[in-house]
């Protein structure tokens, strides 16, 4: 392989890029319940609208995603600092998710490089919050999207996977 063609090679196989994006949408599953129930728990005098889309708005920021809905861009641009604050809180309220968060934010650079997205702002975020354990060995794909499936399992989010019967059987 020429330099030439070893700098045009993909870093991951496209046909793993839309399976990594569904484990990284995943993590923000599972972020946002977690989160929710914090935030619920913080603001009993608050609605479960409030608790919503203060924690989608926590997340749509650490993610870089703009929400579809314009009630929840209306409501993270009137609570700007509030959004900031909990932002800034996410390491040590959500300090046990903090190394799939990691991972989660790295695969989805990847996956936005593999398609010519410049997203490496959420990193530079979460290491600025102090939620980027950049110590942490980034993981095959395989391992990523196992991590995630057992945590998703745990949380309720998806049925655990049963085993197949063996061929004897």
């Amino acid at each position: 392989m020429t330099q030439e063609t070893a700098n045009e090679a993909p870093m991951v196989d496209n046909k793993v890029i839309p399976v990594m994006r569904e484990a990284v949408t995943t993590v923000q599953m599972i972020l946002f319940k977690v989160l929710r129930e914090n935030v619920h728990d913080r603001y009993v005098d608050q609605d479960e609208t409030y608790h919503t889309q203060l924690s989608g708005a926590v997340i749509n920021n650490l993610f870089g995603t703009q929400p579809m809905d314009d009630g929840m861009r209306t409501f993270a641009n009137t609570n700007r600092e509030l959004v900031e604050r909990e932002l800034h809180e996410l390491k040590d309220t959500m300090q046990p998710l903090v190394p799939i968060i990691t991972d989660a934010l790295r695969m989805k650079t990847i996956c936005d490089n593999q398609e010519g997205i410049h997203s490496i702002g959420s990193l530079l975020i979460a290491k600025t919050l102090g939620i980027l354990q950049e110590e942490r060995e980034l993981p095959l794909p395989s391992t990523f999207m196992l991590q995630v499936r057992t945590l998703a399992t745990s949380h309720g989010l998806v049925e655990p996977m049963e085993a197949s019967p063996s061929p004897e059987a």
